[in-house]
């Protein structure tokens, strides 16, 4: 299957190994349009080298390179151009994932090591609301495509569950709350708490004292702060698994930023025995002056601890417990210069590890073109709007489908496909506007329009015998070529999308399978009865399981009706 490797050694032969098949590899292309061929070599690169103009490079391989996967290899301008032998490729990509099935885009090789994951990572007290989402869907498909390629995972939940915010909740509850009413709705209750401390602070601005106060008890001990404390963290946790549960995401760990406070001395200890802790105006800093960086705040002057002291903490215990190969922390861009500090400061303690910590940044969900904030009051709770999604949901399928079985299970399917697709289709970095509406549709670019197209290929494999076991015999043809072409690069999707941390390489990719599919299934009778049905109902196979396996590494479940 390694189509690209074949056509690299090929070029690298007639090149007398100038340039090696590695570096070859990484400059090949996909031409823009499918008449200009399969696969596309640019020689820049080789004019320095050859002292000759990319055209007559091209020139020269194009009437060199000679290869039974290849049809025509032809010189397009300064690139080279190969058109693949359809009937030998296609044959062989169509078996081959029949043989596989949901193995295939596994690397021949696989990655050895351990990864760990730090995503999600919810403030306890708090509703799960739509700006969590992100981190949620990124880090669980992230870590579905590590396992896919070999790695073994740690999936962390870094919970927000210590700081003065605590304060400021114990505050507003012995000031305003009710037990029986936190009994009843707790989380909806604690945020109205939240909201409240938050206005009645900016007309009585010794509320914020109060609230240092509180904390500074719950640092120390004291038996009723933490008796709140837990309370608080436990019925978050109760939440939060519901919804993991509605997402389809579990954890291995669900130590927070508390599960730290007994072990940041020790850090402090290390940073002082490297003499990397200097005073500034009482406080304990790393100086990373020299490297462009502002101070890292290790100790407030009061003695309190900061977000840092517990990273380098948590980052120090995660490599001693489970040896690390890499450490993801898939956190909003906004925290790119805290995570600049702080593995920078790892490294000066002089730990080789903190070259492999990595830091996945994302842009925010809006509402109405502005961050969500959960201080003011404007959160979009992520239950309600999956709820809202199934409702929507069950009225389509008993307009569409009403004899459905099991209508409620594939509604639900649907409803947290949706969301999670249309998360992972945008380029990480960039901002997502909320829309409910644009996230539900189940035409074009959309979570249901792909399982849909999953749903109906299934449909087509059903009408014939289950125990069939097809084999793709007759090669391609001018209908199932493109098709072929886009099941064909499923590896090196997945490939890309892990050195990339980059789950909506595949989310697109999805579409592009579930586009050909659809133009095909347009095109040809796929079950008429003739020499050429098996081929056609392999094809439908395949698409399956890529379909399949595609939507599993984003964290979507595919209904095989709808």
């Amino acid at each position: 299957m390694e189509f690209d490797k074949i056509f690299a050694k090929e070029i690298s032969k007639i090149l007398d190994n100038k340039l090696t098949v590695k570096s070859i590899m990484k400059l090949i292309e996909k031409p823009k349009h499918s008449t200009q061929g399969d696969i596309a070599f640019p020689c820049f690169t080789l004019a320095k080298l050859l002292k000759k103009s990319p055209n007559a490079i091209a020139m020269n391989l194009a009437e060199q390179l000679k290869h039974p996967l290849f049809a025509k290899i032809v010189a397009e301008g300064p690139y080279v151009n190969g058109f693949f032998n359809k009937e030998t490729v296609g044959k062989k990509v169509i078996n081959t994932i029949l043989q596989q099935k949901s193995l295939y885009g596994t690397p021949e090789v696989k990655k050895e090591g351990t990864i760990t994951i730090d995503f999600s990572s919810p403030n306890i007290a708090k509703p799960f609301s739509m700006g969590h989402l992100r981190s949620t869907v990124i880090g669980n498909s992230l870590a579905n495509i590590a396992e896919k390629c070999g790695y073994k995972t740690v999936r962390i939940n870094h919970l927000g569950d210590w700081g003065t915010q605590f304060g400021k909740l114990i505050v507003a509850y012995t000031l305003w709350g009710k037990e029986s009413d936190i009994k009843k709705n707790p989380i909806h209750e604690l945020l109205s708490l939240y909201v409240k401390f938050h206005e009645e602070a900016e007309l009585k601005p010794e509320l914020e004292n109060q609230a240092r106060k509180w904390f500074k008890k719950l640092e120390d001990g004291d038996k009723e702060a933490i008796m709140l404390w837990q309370w608080f963290r436990e019925e978050s946790l109760k939440e939060f698994s519901r919804i993991y549960q509605l997402l389809g995401v579990h954890f291995d760990s669900y130590h927070g930023e508390a599960f730290y406070n007994n072990k940041m001395n020790k850090t402090i200890e290390l940073l002082n025995n490297n003499n990397l802790l200097s005073n500034s105006e009482g406080a304990q800093v790393v100086n990373l002056e020299n490297d462009s960086l502002p101070p890292c705040l290790i100790k407030k002057s009061d003695g309190a601890t900061l977000y840092a002291t517990r990273d380098l903490t948590a980052a120090l215990y995660r490599q001693e417990t489970y040896q690390f190969t890499k450490a993801l922390y898939v956190v909003g861009h906004e925290q790119s210069l805290h995570f600049k500090q702080v593995f920078l400061v790892l490294e000066k303690m002089g730990y080789n590890w903190a070259k492999e910590l990595i830091h996945v940044p994302f842009g925010f969900i809006l509402k109405e073109g502005k961050k969500m904030s959960t201080r003011k009051g404007k959160v979009v709770l992520l239950e309600k709007v999956i709820e809202e999604a199934i409702v929507l949901a069950k009225q389509n399928i008993a307009v569409k489908n009403p004899t459905l079985p099991n209508k409620d299970e594939v509604a639900q399917q649907v409803a947290v496909g949706s969301i999670i697709f249309q998360d992972l289709k945008n380029e990480r970095l960039n901002n997502i506007e909320f829309s409910i509406e644009e996230m539900l549709k189940v035409e074009g670019e959309t979570g249901p329009y792909i399982q849909y197209t999953y749903a109906r290929a299934c449909s087509i494999l059903r009408k014939v015998a289950q125990s069939t076991h097809f084999v793709f015999s007759e090669g391609a043809n001018e209908y199932n070529w493109l098709l072929i072409k886009q099941l064909m690069i499923f590896p090196k999707i997945i490939e890309r999308s892990f050195e990339k941390y980059e789950p909506s390489h595949i989310a697109k990719y999805l579409i592009d399978v579930s586009q050909e599919f659809n133009k095909y299934y347009s095109q040809v009778k796929i079950l008429i009865e003739n020499k050429e049905k098996e081929s056609r109902l392999a094809l439908v196979e395949s698409t399956t399981i890529v379909l399949e396996e595609g939507l599993r590494l984003l964290g979507i479940q595919t209904p095989r009706e709808m």
